[in-house]
C-alpha cells in the first residue's frame, strides 16, 4: 500500500506529521506493507534565501501581531514537537526558498526507482532536510548546503550538482503543487492513503492507525471458504478439491 505525502521542508507541522505517521506505521506493524512517497508543496514560493528577518519577524509580518506573535507561535509548536520526540530551534532557522530542496527529493525518488538508492532513500533525504532546518539551523535554500546534506543522505554528488545547476525536476515540483490543489489540499502536511483516503494536517497517531487499517482491510484478499485446508464439505465426491493447481488437475 502506498502513502503519498505533500509537505514542505520548512513546515513544522509537516515534520510533526511525519513522526506521527512513522509511529503509526511502526506501532501497527505496517512497515512491510506500506510505501511512503514524498511530494512537493511550497508554502511560500516567493520566499528569499537572503531575507534578513528572523523567523519570528517573518511570521509576525505574515499573520499580524508583530515579532511577539511569531515568538509565541514558535514556542507553542516547539512544545508540541518535543512531545513527538523532535527538537526545534526556531531561533536559528534560516530563510529559504525550498524549490531546490524539492527538486532533490524528486531526484532521490528517481534514484530509488532505478535501484541506485535503497527503498528508503527518498525518506532519508526528507528527514535530513527537515532536521537540518528545524534542529541544526542549516540554510536549506543554499546550493552548497543542499549538496552536503544530499550526499550525507546517500545521493551521488555528481547528480546532485547537475540538478542544482539547472532546472531539472522543476516541472515535477509544479505538478506536485497542482495535484495537491486538485485534491483540495489548502495546506500541508496532506496525506493520501492508498489513493483513496485523504488526511489533512498532523493528525494524532491514532487517526493514521485507523485509516491505514481501514485501507489495508479493504485490500485484503478474499477469504477461502472451500479449497486447500477446507473441510470435506468443500471437496468433490472423489475427495479432491475440484480445482487445478500449478502441477495440473487432480483426477
Amino acid at each position: 500500500m502506498r502513502i503519498d505525502v505533500w509537505s514542505d521542508v520548512v513546515c513544522p507541522w509537516c515534520y510533526i506529521g511525519k513522526r506521527r505517521l512513522e509511529k503509526a506505521i511502526a506501532d501497527g506493524g505496517f512497515g512491510s506493507q506500506v510505501e511512503v512517497v514524498w511530494h512537493s508543496f511550497q508554502l511560500d514560493p516567493s520566499a528569499r534565501n537572503d531575507d534578513p528577518r528572523d523567523l519570528a519577524e517573518r511570521l509576525g509580518a505574515k499573520y499580524g501581531g508583530g515579532r511577539e506573535f511569531g515568538l509565541k507561535a514558535n514556542a507553542q509548536v516547539t512544545g508540541v514537537a518535543a512531545e513527538d520526540g523532535l527538537e526545534f530551534h526556531f531561533e536559528h532557522a534560516k530563510p529559504a526558498n525550498t524549490v531546490d530542496a524539492h527538486r532533490l527529493l524528486h531526484l532521490a525518488l528517481d534514484l530509488v526507482e532505478a535501484g541506485e538508492l535503497p527503498a528508503n532513500g527518498q525518506d532519508q533525504l526528507k528527514e535530513r532536510l527537515l532536521r537540518a532546518y528545524f534542529t541544526e539551523g542549516e540554510a536549506v535554500g543554499d546550493h552548497a548546503t543542499l549538496t552536503r546534506l544530499a550526499v550525507e543522505a546517500g545521493l551521488p554528488e555528481n547528480r546532485v550538482t547537475e540538478v542544482l545547476a539547472g532546472r531539472e525536476y522543476a516541472d515535477d515540483v509544479a505538478a506536485d503543487q497542482a495535484q495537491a490543489v486538485a485534491y483540495g489540499a489548502n495546506g500541508v502536511p496532506f496525506f493520501v492513503i492508498d489513493q483513496k483516503y485523504g488526511v489533512s494536517g498532523a493528525q494524532p497517531v491514532e487517526v493514521f492507525d485507523e485509516v491505514i487499517r481501514k485501507a489495508l482491510a479493504e485490500r485484503s484478499p478474499i477469504t477461502i471458504v472451500a479449497g486447500a485446508g477446507a473441510t470435506d464439505l468443500g471437496k468433490d465426491a472423489d475427495g479432491t478439491d475440484g480445482a487445478c493447481g500449478p502441477d495440473g488437475c487432480a483426477i
